[in-house]
């Protein structure tokens, strides 16, 4: 048995036999479960190879920020515990170990379940070599004409420093001689795959379209790039780089900041490398040279088979065809809320004097959001409208709202979080955009992220009264995700609402300090407290003998105060009930810890993205819902806000929305104690799944719900 082996066993061991489930190997479970969406023969071939996509891009996120957050302490000395205990480098090992798994998991049902049925389903990809004269030739001219151009050999020997290269690019490594060179010392050029062209060349042969990738028709091309030396290899691959960072903020925050903000973004460029993906058989001098530069060792490298593809997100050019676009799920048309039937022919406005409304996407649309939103922006009534911004759609109605707003003369506040991520850019630019249209933008609070969704629009009536139109979510505004991503929103005019949303926006725009909000839980002020206080009260309620019971929907359950809190209120009998959709933290069904807790994962069609916490409050219940999920990040490092829910028949909306989750038998996934996930069964039951069920939902299936 190998040093590795005896090293990745005995981690295995300890994680085990602690309480807590590893974050990063949690995360790497939720990817299996993207997978196992992508096994699912119900679905095209196109869905299918969707998900296949959405785990690699997944995987390139995880590697960016989770295992170069890894490096951060590996590279410098710093000491690191994971929750199991395992100290940096045996949980560096574990990690490769435990990716390298996934990828092979990949590339195998890549090979065996989805490339044989590619023709019958009207495409192929097609090697270069295999292709007919004819389309030879085609591609041939598609080198000359369009790639060639843009192609840029770069050298690296004694006289070229190694260049950068960029990451998540595909590359090619070609190793070349010089005849005349007496010592015949070999040479390395780089070459970088065009990011702007297509991935494939598209070449149709009657019903079928033959797809060939470009770096394949570079690598046959590769000799017009090398004249008169000897070409010893060409070799592709691609690199993850570490891209975690910290920002140091300064009080000029319209200056400094975003200098800095930028100036970090181009080390996310050019970070250390920590996973390198290349095909199989590779050149041994260029990669002893690679693995000599980046300081990377076997667990870093990962081989592709040949038949395969390196990144798996290229297929999104196949996947979203003009060509295949009626075999790809196309979700229903939205339904009106429950509370909103009359959407599309009333004036919201005097609707929200009326009543709540709670919508919930994709399910409802986020159209009467939008509406409210431009009215407000040309109504002569409005004084002011104030926001938070963490992700935008790129032809944004929400910021093309704004600009009207501000053009019109109202006061625009946005708090426009640019420290996104992966989004940093495109949220730099929107809000320097607001900011030039008179609007006053802050670009982030402090040393924080601001990931609450606020919206307050202050409206002037005609008999002089003030009424102030709030929108509370878990989602962004975003339209374009709206129609993807399971979120919840409330729109409202009630004072108490108003009231705390006003206050939160004075703190965050000024220098305020809150009061005590009378419905908001927010942080970092004190959000991880009042959430374990809920959870205590329930703890207390079933030792005196008291009904009790605890749902909670959340992306990501990591904190370990919280978690603790959970077991403590399992010891003392609370039925606890979890829906996590991704990392989760706790371990469920352990003798003596936390035999009353259940955890399931929904992973389906839909992103599910909704946070609702659920206490049963001896038959009274207490319901928020909001941006936050239970994790360390979300208390201590990010504004975050949850708000109660104020009216009975909303509040059996939201018990309804968690019954649906629990009674999934579909896209429900059950953790088990260990930290892994079993498809949860029918056992007997007609399928349930809530994608598709909560299209069907009227106000008669949620008014007698109840959840213990």
């Amino acid at each position: 048995m190998s040093d590795t082996s005896v090293t990745v066993e005995k981690a295995n061991q300890q994680i085990a036999d602690s309480n807590y489930i590893s974050r990063d190997l949690s995360w790497l479970q939720f990817n299996y479960r993207v997978l196992d969406q992508s096994r699912h023969t119900d679905r095209s071939i196109f869905d299918r190879l969707k998900f296949l996509s959405i785990t690699s891009s997944n995987l390139d996120e995880f590697c960016t920020i989770r295992l170069g957050s890894l490096y951060n302490y590996l590279d410098y000395g710093k000491e690191r515990f994971d929750y199991n205990g395992l100290r940096e480098e045996p949980f560096r090992k574990l990690l490769l170990e435990e990716i390298r798994k996934f990828v092979n998991d990949q590339n195998d049902h890549y090979l065996r379940n989805l490339k044989p049925y590619f023709e019958e389903n009207g495409f192929s990809i097609t090697s270069f070599k295999d292709l007919s004269p004819d389309s030879m030739q085609r591609a041939n001219e598609y080198f000359t004409r369009t790639i060639f151009p843009m192609l840029t050999p770069m050298v690296f020997d004694n006289y070229h420093t190694f260049p950068i290269l960029m990451n998540n690019r595909l590359l090619l490594g070609v190793v070349t001689k010089n005849p005349s060179d007496p010592n015949n010392n070999l040479k390395v050029s780089f070459i970088q795959i065009p990011q702007n062209l297509p991935r494939f060349f598209e070449l149709n042969e009657g019903n079928l379209i033959r797809f060939v990738t470009i770096e394949d028709i570079i690598k046959n091309n590769v000799y017009q790039l090398f004249r008169n030396v000897e070409i010893e290899s060409v070799n592709l691959f691609r690199i993850n780089r570490n891209g975690d960072f910290a920002l140091d903020e300064s009080d000029d925050i319209e200056t400094n900041f975003l200098e800095e903000l930028k100036r970090k973004l181009k080390t996310r460029r050019t970070g250390r490398v920590v996973r390198l993906e290349v095909g199989e058989d590779p050149d041994p001098w260029m990669m002893r040279l690679l693995k000599i530069q980046w300081d990377l060792d076997e667990s870093n490298i990962f081989h592709v088979p040949h038949d395969s593809i390196i990144d798996f997100t290229g297929l999104m050019q196949i996947i979203g065809h003009k060509e295949f676009k009626s075999k790809r799920f196309s979700p229903p048309p939205p339904i009106k809320p429950l509370n909103f039937p009359e959407q599309g022919n009333a004036d919201l406005f005097e609707v929200l004097k009326e009543r709540d409304i709670l919508l919930h996407h994709p399910y409802n649309s986020m159209e009467p959001v939008l509406e409210l939103l431009e009215k407000a922006a040309d109504d002569p009534y409005v004084l002011s409208i104030k926001i938070t911004i963490y992700r935008v759609a790129k032809e944004s109605r929400v910021t093309a709202a704004l600009l009207k707003a501000a053009e019109n003369g109202k006061h625009v506040s946005v708090l426009f979080e640019v420290k996104a991520r992966f989004d940093e850019e495109n949220n730099m630019r929107e809000a320097q955009r607001l900011q030039r249209a008179g609007c006053f933008v802050i670009y982030g609070v402090n040393s924080l992220k601001t990931h609450t969704k606020l919206m307050l629009i202050v409206r002037k009536e005609e008999d002089d009264k003030v009424y102030r139109y709030v929108h509370l979510s878990s989602g962004n505004y975003n339209e374009s995700t709206s129609r993807l991503y399971v979120d919840i929103g409330l729109l409202t005019t009630r004072e108490v609402y108003g009231n705390d949303v006003s206050e939160f926006f004075n703190v965050i725009t000024g220098h305020s300090q809150p009061s005590a909000y009378r419905n908001l839980i927010t942080s970092p002020r004190d959000m991880r407290i009042q959430l374990c206080n809920l959870v205590r009260k329930e703890a207390d309620n079933a030792r005196n003998g008291i009904a009790s019971g605890i749902v909670i929907k959340l992306n990501s359950l990591q904190d370990k105060e919280f978690i603790d809190e959970l077991y403590r209120a399992s010891e003392a009998g609370v039925k606890i009930k979890l829906i996590i959709r991704g990392m989760c933290c706790i371990r469920p069904g352990r003798a003596g810890l936390s035999e009353n807790i259940e955890v399931i994962s929904v992973v389906g069609e839909f992103l599910e993205h909704s946070r609702i916490y659920y206490f049963h409050n001896a038959g009274n219940p207490k319901i928020y819902i909001g941006s936050a999920d239970a994790m360390v990040r979300s208390f201590d490092r990010r504004i975050e806000s949850l708000f109660q829910l104020e009216e009975d028949v909303l509040k059996k909306q939201a018990m309804n929305n968690l019954r649906y989750n629990l009674m999934d038998n579909v896209n429900a996934y059950v953790m088990n104690e260990d930290g892994t996930y079993t498809l949860k069964h029918a056992n007997g039951e007609p399928p349930f799944n809530i994608h598709k069920e909560f299209f069907n939902i009227s106000k008669e299936k949620v008014t007698d719900v109840e959840l213990f």
